[in-house]
């Protein structure tokens, strides 16, 4: 079983339950997926199941949609609705390193009768674009080959490397009322954000950062997926509902994508016969057609003579050759 299954992550689950859920209903050892998502977070998540695990190197870095309901009032420890409140004093004098702690004050609380559409625009508005991020310690990157989250688990805060990001939309969603604020009865207010931003954004960090602009403490109170590249959550199916599919014997293979559609934005190239059987054994095949006038380096989809994906080559300018890189070749 070879293609790309979109699961809506329910809520509470890790990205590796939804791996080994999806290992036992489709019965399948390679099941692997492109990005993960926070336990609490739902939504898109690629999985990759058979061969197409071995694309996994060419999606991990796709583009993310993201629907966020972000919380103004207090911060958290993890930036999200899982962490534990922090209070006003760390909210102002926490997050700045650079301020002296003796001169740290309470950060106002947010006052959502008062506050502005056009000042929570603004704010927004300087979240976007190219910005350094520091990853938070509650997250799955590494620091000196352990996680982050492991190391805040025990207490321990380290230092980390801001990361150049991009976010491409950080706009308000408003509501059915028309309202752009949601207030709730501890005083604090949710607004509703749509996200599009590069992989290896964190959206609890542009939370706290949206908070840090408006002058109040801020976590993530929901977050939802909605797209990861070319993956959208009408493709998108929940694990019970794909077991019970399995289980009536309709099969899973009516949700599972094709291989070749996993990479659409990438150049084709269709082989002979002979070329195909040479690409097989590994070998370079001689470059034709649009293809030729690739840039150095460029992947291109290597279709065989019967139209199968056969491999993902790289095309090598100097000699006008592709040299097949990832194998995708059914196995006979």
């Amino acid at each position: 079983m070879d293609g790309i299954l979109i699961v809506d992550k329910p809520a509470g689950w890790t990205s590796h339950d939804v791996v080994a859920r999806a290992r036992r209903i489709l019965k399948e050892k390679r099941v692997g997926h492109t990005g993960t998502l926070d336990p609490f977070a739902t939504g898109v998540l690629v999985l990759l199941v058979g061969r197409a695990t071995r694309l996994a190197q060419f999606l991990a870095g796709a583009e993310k949609e993201y629907e966020a309901t972000i919380r103004l009032g207090y911060s958290t420890t993890t930036g999200d609705l899982t962490g534990e409140r922090r209070d006003s004093a760390d909210d102002a004098g926490g997050r700045n390193e650079a301020a002296d702690a003796d001169s740290a004050t309470e950060a106002e609380a947010v006052d959502c009768a008062t506050l502005g559409r056009g000042r929570v625009e603004s704010a927004l508005a300087g979240l976007r674009g190219e910005i350094d991020q520091v990853p938070p310690m509650y997250s799955a990157k590494k620091v000196g080959g352990k996680k982050l989250y492991e190391l805040a688990r025990r207490g321990e805060e380290v230092e980390r490397k801001a990361v150049r990001v991009r976010v491409e939309v950080f706009e308000i969603v408003v509501g059915g009322g028309g309202e752009f604020l949601k207030r709730n009865d501890d005083g604090t207010c949710d607004l509703r954000a749509r996200v599009v931003c590069s992989a290896g954004t964190y959206v609890r960090a542009l939370a706290e950062s949206l908070g840090e602009s408006l002058g109040t403490g801020a976590h993530l109170s929901a977050l939802r997926r909605t797209r990861a590249g070319e993956f959208h959550m009408r493709e998108a199916i929940v694990p019970d509902e794909l077991q019970r599919v399995v289980e009536g014997g309709e099969g899973a293979r009516d949700f599972l994508i094709p291989i070749e559609a996993a990479l659409p934005h990438l150049p084709a190239a269709h082989l002979t016969a002979e070329e195909s059987r040479r690409a097989r054994h590994g070998a370079a095949v001689r470059a034709r057609g649009p293809v030729g006038g690739l840039s150095d380096g460029a992947h291109v989809l290597m279709f065989d003579e019967s139209d199968a994906l056969l491999a993902v080559g790289v095309y090598d300018a100097a000699r006008a050759t592709l040299q097949p890189r990832v194998m995708l070749a059914s196995e006979k």
